[in-house]
């Protein structure tokens, strides 16, 4: 079985886009992806695209082979939907094609559309990776399903809004020097705690926006890396996807994600690492409750205990074990179908030293990203190293 490298990676700057089509920014990403790799076009076996809400938001369906056209390639193009974590899974399963020798070259990421509907729109179409029968019909909105899980974690092991706003605060100060970012505004605790509430206990500073954007990398064999001698220093050795109900309802308790844990263990055992082994982490922060169960289920502490991580220090870019220095969600953007892919871009330019937060972990070997789907019921891990 063959290694899989990242030869290349390529990002839109995460924001406001009305006036552009999905298939424009995503061939920005990809073409950008493409010319860093220095893999021509021919050499593209096939192309994995993540995007959610593209038939709803741009009323187009059957994507993948439009994407392959702004590529400029013909190989087979297939779209993956697993809401929020599309672009995780698109990523996973191109990993698995190449390791298992089907392809030496495939070009994977994703795009997401949304600024061009109504906020109202927005939010009802991201509602429908929810349960439709027994969710949506309810009025049941991802605000006020992560509200439902914020209350749960506090209720089972403690906390506050103020242990949550310092994971705002760090995620905004990471976004500063990333160009890439939709926010580039420090804000305070204060300023947190003060924001109109959207879903009691979450508030609008709590939240992640709403975003356009698209993320792109040609992943190629370690057999392709030397024979065309491409610089690649960066690998993908570990990759897990773990699964939960989708209905709340159904679960046994709302404060802890299974699906990340089924995921990061099977990443972990897949790449030969632990938890401890890891030195930054990028996580899927649609709320800032989001990143302190991402932390517990990925094992980076017990659960009640990530709650206070940002505001002891211990997740901030000068931390033992630094969180979204991308910005995260909160503060990069979440265009939903590129954000897993977007999370890998961001690990291996962390990696590689050419990220604008790379001083912070220059002596990084490993890193891990996680991209999660709906209220985590689905949940896809990978786990990056890098040649020093």
């Amino acid at each position: 079985m063959t290694g899989v490298r990242v030869a290349g990676v390529g990002l839109t700057q995460f924001g406001r886009h009305p006036e552009r089509t999905g298939r424009d920014l995503f061939g920005e990403a990809a073409v950008a992806a493409r010319e860093e790799s220095g893999v021509p076009p021919e050499d593209i076996e096939a192309i994995n695209y993540g995007n959610f809400m593209g038939s709803l938001s741009e009323r187009q369906g059957h994507q993948a082979p439009l994407m392959a056209e702004m590529v400029g390639v013909r190989c087979p193009a297939t779209r993956y939907e697993e809401a929020c974590a599309s672009a995780g899974v698109a990523v996973r399963e191109a990993v698995k094609t190449v390791r298992s020798g089907e392809a030496d070259v495939v070009l994977v990421g994703g795009c997401e559309r949304m600024t061009n509907l109504s906020t109202a729109a927005v939010t009802e179409a991201l509602a429908t990776a929810a349960d439709e029968l027994y969710e949506i019909r309810a009025g049941m909105t991802f605000p006020g399903a992560y509200a439902l899980m914020q209350r749960a974690y506090f209720e089972e092991f403690g906390g506050s809004r103020e242990d949550l706003a310092h994971i705002s605060v760090k995620n905004h100060d990471n976004a500063l020097p990333n160009d890439y970012a939709q926010f580039h505004r420090a804000i305070t605790v204060d300023e947190v705690l003060d924001a109109p509430m959207v879903a009691d206990p979450i508030g609008l500073l709590d939240a992640c926006p709403v975003t356009d954007g698209a993320s792109a990398l040609v992943l190629v064999s370690d057999e392709y890396a030397v024979e065309h001698d491409v610089d690649a220093p960066v690998s993908i050795t570990g990759s897990g996807q773990g699964g939960d109900t989708l209905a709340l309802q159904d679960r046994d308790h709302l404060a802890v994600t299974p699906a990340t844990e089924r995921a990061a263990t099977e990443a972990y055992d897949d790449a030969g690492v632990t938890a401890g082994d890891v030195d930054a982490v990028e996580v899927h922060d649609c709320f800032t409750i989001a990143e302190v169960m991402a932390l517990e289920g990925l094992g980076f502490y017990d659960s009640g205990e990530a709650i206070g991580a940002a505001r002891r220090g211990e997740t901030t870019a000068t931390g033992e074990r630094p969180v979204n220095l991308s910005g995260g969600l909160k503060a990069k953007g979440h265009p939903v179908g590129a954000t897993g892919g977007s999370q890998v871009v961001e690990m291996t330019r962390l990696l590689r030293g050419d990220h604008p937060n790379s001083e912070h972990v220059e002596d990084a070997t490993v890193g891990l990203t996680h991209n999660a789907g709906g209220t985590v019921a689905s949940a896809v891990v990978h786990v990056l190293e890098v040649d020093r």
